[in-house]
């Protein structure tokens, strides 16, 4: 599918946003080991997360469906039975990573597969500590997938200092330490999303979690209880994009997950001076809230390291936006985007480049100086569906027309992205 955007010149309304996509991941796996009947609210349609359901099925978990909601009949940490065949992640890297963590501690044997894209993205990360446990997982050349895990009942405590902050690593081990004999502690770079922690509170575990440590002891059972899912923030990230990068923008979001974890966006673009107004509804079992958004005048500020992981996925689109504001925009300490669904880093420079922008790119980052008169081009998505609505944004803030290639790939997170941003700018 190719995409076409045109230059804006007006863009306002109130795009719907898909439910969060990180959140909904954990909410079919954790309720699934939890004992009862969990109702599941605003629940994402996108791809990724219609991979988790087929295999959370596919391990003999009965959910049942009704538009965006679910309900997961539970089946208890000992309930899982072995699938028929291999379990098939799709492109979805949260799937294959957190349900190591549960497979690990199975008795039966099972079998992680995926698409090219997610082939290529690295799982020793993940094998290395469920191995420590005692888990039994044999990885192909490069570590990556196909994964295979022979199933260890019984697994051990682990202290295990984190060297990246991942979320969908400190989930795994999180989902492992359920079934070990005692306490696991993770020290380190814990501060990346926090939903699994707050989803396993959420059902009745006790989880102690410090700026320092996170600890949980194994064996404590789920208890199935509602779980409402807000807007993704990664999703709604865009359409605050849309708005301040068009001289007539406006967006109002409804009911948008505003976790600490992952709000670093907002942050940032409030320091480089958008006009971002937030109006909180709820804090239990995740904090969300209504936000409004409109244009103004930018200006370039510093990222580091330590807000990165709070808007690791929000980073291409930022890099749309430094292109129109006054200054030098500079992110470091983002050497994970070089291993997403594709090299975020250089799929930035070559679509920039393509629309006669300027980037530099580091190891871990890269630097922008606006603004940049952008010309609309061909782009490719790479497959990715971040750097499709990305560019779908650089394509509104360009004179021409831009193209986007394998535009599809938005259905990954944001299925009718396109056909809603055709609404935003009649």
């Amino acid at each position: 599918m190719e995409a076409r955007i045109h230059k804006a010149h007006r863009l306002q309304g109130t795009p719907p946003v898909p439910g969060d996509k990180s959140l909904s991941h954990r909410a079919l796996l954790i309720s699934a080991l939890a004992q009862g009947d969990t109702e599941i609210s605003g629940l994402s349609a996108g791809d990724d997360v219609a991979n988790t359901l087929r295999c959370v099925r596919a391990l003999g978990v009965d959910i049942r469906l009704n538009g965006q909601s679910a309900v997961v009949h539970g089946v208890g940490l000992q309930g899982l039975k072995a699938p028929a065949g291999p379990l098939d992640c799709g492109n979805s890297g949260s799937t294959m990573r957190m349900l190591m963590g549960v497979l690990a501690a199975q008795a039966f044997p099972s079998v992680m597969v995926g698409d090219a894209s997610l082939s290529r993205r690295p799982m020793g990360r993940v094998a290395a500590p469920l191995c420590r446990m005692g888990a039994r997982i044999e990885l192909a050349e490069g570590k990556h997938a196909p994964v295979r895990v022979s199933g260890a009942r019984g697994l051990a405590p682990i202290d295990f200092d984190l060297q990246v902050a991942s979320g969908q690593v400190k989930s795994a081990i999180l989902l492992a330490a359920l079934y070990a004999n005692g306490t696991t502690r993770l020290t380190g770079q814990i501060g990346s999303r926090d939903h699994t922690e707050r989803l396993l509170r959420h059902l009745g575990v006790q989880v102690e979690v410090t700026p320092q440590a996170i600890s949980l002891h194994g064996g404590q059972a789920l208890h199935a209880a509602a779980i409402p899912i807000p807007g993704d923030p990664s999703a709604a990230a865009f359409w605050l994009a849309a708005a301040l990068l068009v001289a007539d923008g406006r967006v109002s979001l409804s009911n948008v997950l505003l976790n600490p974890t992952r709000t670093g966006l907002l942050r940032v673009l409030r320091r480089m001076g958008a006009a971002i107004d937030e109006r909180r509804l709820a804090d239990d079992p995740e904090p969300s809230g209504d936000l409004q958004c409109r244009a103004g005048p930018l200006v370039g500020v510093s990222v580091g390291a330590d807000e990165v992981p709070s808007m690791i996925d929000e980073l291409p689109v930022l890099a749309v936006i430094a292109t129109q504001a006054q200054g030098t925009t500079e992110v470091r300490g983002a050497s994970e985007l070089r291993v997403k669904e594709t090299d975020r880093i250089d799929a930035i420079a070559v679509n920039l480049r393509r629309m006669g922008g300027v980037i530099d790119t580091f190891a871990d980052g890269f630097r922008i100086q606006g603004p940049q008169k952008l010309t609309g081009a061909n782009v490719d998505s790479f497959g990715d569906h971040r750097i499709a609505m990305a560019f779908a944004m650089a394509g509104l803030a360009a004179e021409g027309e831009t193209r986007i290639r394998n535009a599809e790939s938005v259905s990954i997170s944001h299925p009718g992205f396109f056909e809603t941003l055709e609404e935003l700018v009649r």
